[in-house]
């Protein structure tokens, strides 16, 4: 055993110091961050960090030719002659001197753009040498903060991990990833295999440092970025978006002619970047990119700058250039809380005729090695392509030990004794009892956690108890506890008590158990939100909230039966009964209100909208997302869809056991969607809804199909699921029942393109929407409207025409919505 030991010691040392190492400077003494050093006649090699430090292993000694490469900067290559380890290689770069050939100056047309028409012609030629390939991919990111503030709207923020210095300031998130990644490019496929993962104070070591969401290729006509797509400047149409200028000439290590093309935006508007693109001559391959988009491109105005740093090598085997390595500075800020970040990365080991086979490529595009997120510092510092700066190596080793500290049972105990300390408000604000140790806590909400009123209940409050158990961090847990509401004008409580158990994060199977007496609303999809009918009915004097109650006892299970299928059933006892005014309450004190009945049917009509009755309800439903891509974590499934398809749902409901045979109904529905982005044409969704009863019987009315209607100038909280000028209840069915919804963000596709009002930065939005229930002519509404409107970095305000029309009756009106979480 000692000598295993001693073997893997001397093994571990000689590979620390079979190393040639160095820093990478200006000629001003400036440290250069991620140049590219490999030896002559490769393609990668390592690159410098932020200190300019960097480390190329070899393998024995010998002579070796050193290649420093650097966009903007001349590359160099220095021949050694090493005869023992480790090897101190010092460098200084001198900045590329780009010139204008006269020749190119004098031609009539624009040089530059020739040299992109190129290019653009020369895509499909340059990416099907690259179209399969394996290679090794290293990622790091790295946040900092300065003179970060206690608190943002009266919430502290602590100490952000215990990296902070004096002044707040410092790294408040830093990580590092180690994959294999494997493409292909007909039919486009991608996958990636996590080897090793660090988050500095994280126990679960899981980055977001993803090659897929990393990677970005300027030769595709769009750049995804945040979900946003924005255009190359090698697009097929990039003309339409860029003008472009020669900045001038250069030669590569190995004599070919560089052109470096200054790339501007024709319009700001537009989601574009600015910056440098260098092509090479003949090729007509990217050499390298230097550009910049903006938070405001990429509809994320809390972000300021972002840049693109792309360097690309020769490679002989397939006569391409590969990119090798890849930087992204960004900024982000807000309420005084300002961030700098990068995400580099390097490419290394490329095998351009791997031996893919059918079976390569599946639905899971990201798995981790097993231990992947559990290497230890040794195997990091022998593994890392790219070294760690001193501030890096000081933030590993104090948040390592802040972290074990901090999972110890005395730190997590006298945290919770400073959270768990009972206030003279608590009976009002409510409190969270935690044990973090034995990872459960009690919480009790207080009475100001869910205030309402309603014409039937008048105020209302709702406080409760809960008890949650953290049995494991893979996504198995429970709870349990009440609800308790109370109305101060009917005098009647209704209590709540439910159960919830989940397993894992893998299939998601949860069961839930519940019962009680509660109130519903009569469409069982809540268009009309607690608050808003508050507001209404205190300041304009329209109760449009229709409920009735109901004491239930419930069960429900659902789960990710097979990858993109997912099922839900759920059985349920009721007794429902009618509920009628009882207050006619305003908040200026006036008299003689008449507000309309609690009867959705007849709002006229003050007496029962139903008889009260028992019943059963099963449900029975799957969801299909085809073609459902997925990341696999250690302990978690995390489902990304597939643009490509629509998702559908089918769902049966019975009813059954009613005291009265007339109530049970059988009702099948379904419902396609999908969310398409169309590049910089903006975003298309859908929605189409649809269900049928298999025999029209008189059944209570919230057993009708029913729209999401609206009947307030606030648009509704989902736009793509609900009418804007609707009746709640008008069009509600026991027949037959059809909706469908269509809506197009252009994005800055046509406002970004009109002189003045481009620099408003609006997203115009069209929209149409089409209702069919059996026995009725169509219902049908057009709008057209404006996104994104707000100042600065808060743009999260939309208003909407709408135009409606039944029967020959026209109707219009403007929403004001708010597209904050939409």
């Amino acid at each position: 055993m000692k000598r295993i030991a001693t073997l893997s010691l001397l093994i571990f040392t000689l590979h620390s110091f079979a190393q040639i190492k160095g820093k990478v400077t200006d000629k001003k003494g400036e440290p250069l961050s991620f140049v590219n050093i490999y030896l002559n006649k490769t393609i990668t090699g390592t690159t410098t960090n932020d200190g300019g430090e960097y480390e190329l292993e070899v393998t024995k000694p010998g002579n070796y030719v050193i290649v420093f490469q650097f966009l903007g900067y001349k590359t160099i290559k220095k021949t050694v002659e090493i005869d023992r380890f480790p090897y101190t290689l010092n460098t200084t770069l001198e900045e590329e001197q780009v010139v204008l050939d006269e020749v190119k100056i004098s031609t009539i047309e624009n040089i530059a753009n020739t040299i992109i028409r190129k290019a653009i012609d020369s895509k499909d030629k340059n990416t099907d040498r690259l179209a399969n390939f394996t290679a090794n991919f290293y990622s790091r990111g790295l946040f900092r903060v300065k003179n970060a503030p206690e608190k943002i709207l009266g919430q502290k923020l602590g100490d952000l991990g215990g990296g902070l210095d004096s002044t707040r300031s410092g790294i408040i998130y830093l990580s590092e990833t180690l994959s294999e990644i494997a493409f292909q490019k007909r039919p486009k496929n991608f996958k990636e295999k996590i080897i090793a993962s660090k988050v500095s104070g994280s126990d679960n070591g899981i980055s977001f440092n993803r090659a897929d969401e990393s990677t970005f290729n300027f030769y595709e006509n769009v750049v995804d970025i945040a979900e946003n797509k924005l255009v190359s400047p090698i697009a097929d149409g990039a003309f339409g978006y860029y003008r472009y200028k020669l900045e001038g000439t250069f030669y590569d290590k190995n004599g070919r002619l560089i052109n470096k093309i200054q790339v501007t935006p024709k319009r700001d508007g537009d989601r574009i970047f600015k910056g440098s693109i260098y092509i090479v001559e003949d090729d007509w391959s990217i050499y390298g990119v230097d550009l910049i988009t903006s938070g405001k491109q990429i509809g994320i105005p809390m972000i300021g700058d972002l840049r693109f740093k792309q360097d690309y090598n020769f490679s002989e085997s397939n006569k391409a250039w590969v990119l090798i390595s890849q930087t992204i500075d960004f900024q982000f800020g807000f309420f005084g809380f300002n961030v700098d970040g990068r995400f580099s990365a390097a490419y290394s080991n490329y095998n351009f005729q791997p031996a893919f086979i059918k079976q390569t490529f599946t639905n899971q595009i990201l798995s981790f090695a097993k231990g992947a997120t559990e290497k230890s510092a040794e195997y990091w510092d022998t593994s890392r392509p790219v070294p760690l700066t001193e501030e890096e190596v000081s933030d590993y080793q104090l948040k390592d030990s802040i972290k074990t500290y901090r999972k110890s049972k005395k730190y997590l105990d006298s945290i919770d004794r400073v959270n768990n300390k009972f206030k003279i408000t608590t009976p009002i604000t409510g409190l969270t009892y935690r044990n973090s140790y034995e990872k459960w806590s009690f919480n009790y909400n207080g009475l100001l956690n869910d205030i309402s009123y309603n014409t039937v209940q008048g105020w209302n409050l709702s406080t409760g108890f809960n008890y949650f158990k953290r049995n494991n961090d893979k996504g198995n847990w429970w709870n349990a506890g009440v609800t308790m509401n109370y109305g101060f004008s009917d005098n009647e409580f209704r209590p709540v008590f439910y159960f919830n158990k989940k397993w894992n994060n893998i299939e998601r199977p949860r069961l839930n158990i519940s019962g009680g007496i509660t109130t519903r609303q009569f469409n069982g999809r809540n268009p009309i939100s607690q608050i808003t009918n508050t507001i209404y009915s205190l300041v304009r004097e329209r109760n449009y909230l229709k409920i009735y109650e109901k004491t239930y006892a419930r069960v429900g299970y659902s789960q990710e039966a097979s990858n993109g299928i997912f099922i839900n059933t759920s059985i349920e006892y009721a007794d429902r009964k009618p509920l009628f005014n009882t207050t006619n309450y305003v908040i200026f004190g006036k008299k003689d209100i008449s507000f309309e009945s609690n009867n959705p049917i007849d709002p006229t009509n003050f007496g029962p909208s139903f008889s009260q009755h028992s019943i059963w309800s099963l449900n029975v439903g799957a969801n299909f997302v085809f073609g459902q891509k997925y990341l696999m974590y250690p302990d978690n499934k995390f489902n990304i869809g597939n643009p490509k398809y629509p998702s559908l749902y089918v769902g049966y409901r019975k009813n059954f056991g009613a005291n009265n045979s007339e109530f049970n109904s059988d009702l099948f529905i379904a419902r396609l969607r999908q969310f398409a982005s169309l590049g910089n044409l903006g975003n298309l969704q859908y929605n189409i809804r649809s269900g049928i009863f298999l025999k029209q019987k008189n059944i209570p009315f919230m057993d009708y199909l029913h729209a999401n209607g609206n009947q307030l100038n606030l648009a509704p909280s989902s736009f793509i699921d609900s009418f804007g000028l609707l009746e709640y209840y008008k069009f509600s069915t026991n027949d037959k029942y059809a909706e469908a919804h269509i809506q197009h963000n252009f994005k800055g596709f046509l406002l970004g393109k009109i002189p003045l009002i481009n620099k408003l930065n609006f997203h115009l939005v069209a929209g149409a929407k089409g209702l069919f229930t059996g026995g009725r002519k169509p219902y049908s509404e057009y709008s057209v409207g404006l996104d994104n409107i707000g100042f600065g970095k808060w743009r999260f305000l939309r208003l909407d025409y709408v135009r409606s029309n039944f029967n020959g009756i026209k109707n219009d009106g403007l929403l004001f919505g708010i597209t904050l979480f939409n």
